[in-house]
């Protein structure tokens, strides 16, 4: 989980075009974990909501902070922190009822994929990704030739996490990871990354004062969490600190690359290229658990966004994160890759177009469908409710769009002669109810 920070046009340790470039940089937009854009088919249609769903708020742990802060210190030790270093990290760390009510409410806000993109992969900011580009040629290139990891895939990640260093964030590390530690929603995740963040400071590397990022404790120019700091950050500039907090993006887009080649990323594998899907296409067969050779694909009449064929990249699968009105897309083993910075479809469209552009790729083809909206969170819930209660079982209510629920879709719409799409949209939900 991690932070999509605003950005305010205030560009640090970038000069010339980059600023220019940057300051015309359109901003970034909160995602829920994962996107459940499904918006509905054209011909059946709904009132658009006014308001968004909330999520009820569990009582705080507010009034017991410096109780569960005790009882944590000694958890923490435990596991080889040292007494002094916890006192001094610990000694201004707070209860920030913000962190938490921003914690709760993330899945309330959805927004449409279209929306996202038209954001994420702005003109503008494809302009401030090749000024980042050419500034920063020469260690970018030194970069991909050690891990094998692309530089416009690096840059992508730097573009849609901090605007290219302009937003890093401002919020106490430890401020952030203590008071989601304590709230207690996810405590052993946020306690385990509070320890390693408490290592990191112990290590020397990096000053209390520079530990300060997103509210969900993301830090640096492309947005670390403490454990990810641990395993994959870089010393790439040689000075004997793997500093991914100063003006100097060199160690965080290195330990970017790192992170992305130590999860399996593969050299010149696409991580996903617009398709154009033929008459009579088996839309059963649109899901990421079906995987088929590239030739096999093709053999199905799949070609790429101009008609042209298809190298072979590896197994793909075929993604429609729109339903069959928006863009196809064939998937590789790198989008995957991908989905371990993020696990959002949308976060992993956006930064591989993004870096698509940034070499001189154009824009995505196919029309999205703009009139739709997404279903809110009781919606989803309400969604899965009725497919599991009519047959369709989704393995769980939970509110997100996941393989499980979108298989469920695809047999209830092959079940009504529908396109079985997969798609969580307005129509499925109307014809349920």
């Amino acid at each position: 989980m991690r932070q999509f920070l605003q950005f305010l046009g205030i560009p640090v340790a970038m000069a010339g075009s980059l600023c220019a470039a940057l300051a015309q940089t359109s901003p970034p937009v909160e995602l829920s974990p994962r996107p459940a854009a499904r918006p509905g088919d054209s011909a059946m249609t709904a009132p658009r909501e006014t308001r968004p769903h909330r999520m009820p708020a569990p009582a705080s742990c507010s009034g017991g902070f410096l109780k569960w802060r005790d009882a944590f210190r000694a958890r923490a030790l435990a596991r080889g922190v040292q007494p002094s270093v916890f006192d001094r990290a610990m000694a201004s760390a707070r209860y920030d009822p913000g962190i938490v009510e921003r914690d709760r409410n993330q899945s309330e806000f959805t927004r449409a994929i279209w929306d996202y993109l038209d954001s994420a992969v702005s003109a503008a900011r494809v302009r401030a990704g090749e000024a980042a580009l050419k500034a920063h040629a020469r260690i970018l290139a030194a970069i991909e030739r050690r891990y094998g990891v692309e530089k416009e895939i690096v840059a992508a990640i730097w573009g849609l996490e901090s605007s290219y260093g302009a937003v890093r964030g401002d919020t106490p590390i430890f401020t952030a990871l203590a008071t989601l530690a304590c709230d207690g929603r996810r405590q052993a995740f946020f306690e385990s990354q509070l320890v390693d963040a408490l290592k990191i400071l112990q290590s020397g590397e990096a000053r209390l004062a520079q530990m300060r990022g997103s509210w969900a404790g993301a830090m640096g120019h492309t947005q670390f969490m403490p454990a990810a700091w641990l395993r994959f950050a870089v010393d790439f500039d040689g000075d004997g600190r793997r500093d991914i907090w100063s003006d100097d993006p060199t160690d965080a887009l290195a330990s970017t690359a790192a992170y992305l080649a130590g999860n399996g990323w593969r050299k010149g594998q696409p991580w996903g290229l617009e398709v154009r899907l033929p008459e009579g296409f088996d839309y059963m067969a649109t899901s990421e658990r079906v995987k088929k050779p590239v030739s096999a694909w093709m053999a199905m009449g799949v070609r790429d966004a101009r008609g042209r064929r298809i190298p072979e990249h590896g197994p793909a699968s075929i993604l429609l994160p729109a339903g069959h009105h928006g863009p196809a897309f064939m998937i590789f083993d790198n989008f995957h890759v991908l989905e371990r910075y993020n696990t959002a479809d949308a976060y992993v469209i956006a930064v591989g177009h993004l870096a698509d552009r940034l070499r001189g790729g154009a824009p995505i083809r196919h029309p999205w469908p703009r009139g739709d909206r997404m279903l809110n969170f009781a919606e989803r819930v309400e969604l899965q409710q009725r497919l599991t209660a009519a047959g369709f079982d989704t393995r769980g209510v939970d509110g997100i769009i996941g393989p499980n629920t979108i298989a469920a879709i695809q047999a209830w719409q092959a079940a009504q002669g529908l396109v079985p799409d997969g798609y969580a949209s307005l129509a499925v939900l109307a014809a349920l109810r």
